[in-house]
């Protein structure tokens, strides 16, 4: 309505053939400027349903930019095997699990691929996170509690905000499983991301949910328990698990819809 009244205002103040009145020097000092939006980088850090490739598997990380302008930059830094741990402190998570349960770091220096995320990092840039699938992992260096999860998601968010970007937490995508022809949902640490976007004041989306709603809707559950063959063995790798090409496609097409849906300020950078 606002925008509108100013509007209004210049329109009027343009048909006025004398001296124009000072609303009309009012309305035009204080109507909003338009400019194309500015760069931005996205980070990407995850596993392997996240990462790069160029053969099964293939992570959903590596089709995100499709769906984005060109004024989006991906920096998908997402690995395989990887818990959120690993991926922080690679190199320095033992074998050995403290009194508390959690797996002992040799030492508290993160990896180089999350400074040298950090030290690129801006103000309106974008990270997107994913992790989950490695983490129930029961013994190091995997290995990680739920609260630890929760801690490091954290850590991570926090560290984006501080640089000005914006953060997303993503929960873990769900491999294929089935109940008859039906999908059902097979990952942990759900509740513990959105608890982590929660505490940290930051969108999620619930990829997991998000694509066992996909899987059912694309019928990929098969009635004879053949995962190798069909529209799932075209969406899915072998292990039922990963992707090849095409499902990676539309899984970050789920991503690209949530941004949407949901109003997170990387939806300005969608096609």
């Amino acid at each position: 309505m606002r925008l509108l009244t100013l509007l209004l205002l210049l329109v009027g103040c343009v048909a006025v053939t004398q001296a124009a009145p000072p609303s009309c020097a009012s309305a035009a000092a204080s109507a909003p400027s338009f400019s194309p939006a500015a760069a931005t980088t996205v980070w990407m850090a995850g596993d392997s349903t996240m990462m790069n490739a160029s053969s099964c598997p293939i992570g959903w990380g590596s089709q995100i930019g499709q769906f984005l302008t060109a004024d989006a930059t991906v920096r998908n830094s997402a690995v395989g095997g990887r818990s959120i741990q690993t991926w922080l402190y690679e190199g320095n998570v033992t074998g050995t699990k403290n009194s508390a349960g959690e797996c002992v770091l040799s030492s508290a220096a993160f990896s180089t691929r999350w400074t040298t995320m950090l030290s690129g990092m801006k103000a309106g840039d974008h990270l997107i996170v994913q992790f989950g699938i490695n983490d129930g992992d029961s013994s190091c260096p995997r290995h990680v509690g739920p609260a630890r999860y929760q801690e490091l998601l954290g850590v991570m968010a926090q560290a984006a905000k501080a640089r000005g970007a914006h953060p997303v937490l993503v929960t873990p995508v769900a491999a294929i499983t089935c109940s008859g022809s039906t999908a059902v949902g097979n990952r942990g640490f759900l509740t513990e991301t959105r608890n982590a976007a929660a505490a940290n004041g930051i969108p999620l989306i619930d990829l997991h949910a998000r694509s066992v709603a996909l899987y059912n809707s694309l019928r990929l559950c098969p009635n004879n328990g053949d995962y190798s063959s069909g529209a799932v063995g075209a969406f899915f790798c072998n292990d039922h698990t990963h992707f090849e090409a095409a499902g990676a496609r539309q899984i970050a097409g789920l991503i690209a819809t949530a941004l949407r849906e949901q109003n997170i300020p990387l939806a300005a950078y969608l096609r």
